[in-house]
């Protein structure tokens, strides 16, 4: 009986603690729409600089677009293409280079299935210390490390507000 008595407390403690606890509003780090231009700006200034003509996409923590920009004289693929690169790291908390060379082991071939991710480079993830916060993807480069130079240009421009 004291066990039953100790526990009813024990409940109704948690319970009449719930709806202060609930009213809290959730404090959290997140890309801000300066941060989000002033990647793009040192992505497209790296890439400018090496000669490649590409689309950037910044994804938010939720993995939403937050800011975008479609390159002059980039294919039409470009857009969407870097929106699945960004959205791919910021799901996965790694480059999505990182992640082509663990799907392609076999053994971890299934991670593909996750919808909105690509297994091709050019995805790199935005954190703050060791929170991802978002993601930048870069799409129009001859190949997928190009791209990933220019975001990680891009992120090293706003590197001090990260730490």
């Amino acid at each position: 009986m004291r066990r039953v008595r100790l526990a009813v407390l024990a409940s109704l403690s948690v319970l009449a603690t719930s709806p202060a606890l609930a009213q809290a509003p959730q404090v959290e780090k997140n890309v801000s729409m300066a941060m989000a231009l002033a990647i793009i700006q040192g992505t497209l200034e790296q890439c400018t600089k090496d000669g490649y003509k590409v689309s950037v996409v910044i994804v938010d923590k939720a993995g939403n677009v937050a800011a975008s920009v479609r390159g002059d004289g980039t294919n039409p693929h470009t857009m969407e293409f870097g929106r699945l690169k960004a959205y791919t790291s910021r799901t996965r908390g790694q480059t999505s280079l990182e992640f082509m060379k663990l799907t392609s082991d076999p053994a971890n071939a299934y991670l593909k299935q996750i919808p909105n991710t690509v297994a091709v480079g050019g995805g790199v993830p935005i954190k703050a210390g060791n929170e991802v916060i978002g993601a930048v993807g870069v799409s129009g480069a001859p190949g997928g490390e190009k791209d990933e130079v220019c975001a990680n240009a891009g992120i090293a421009k706003v590197a001090d507000a990260l730490k």
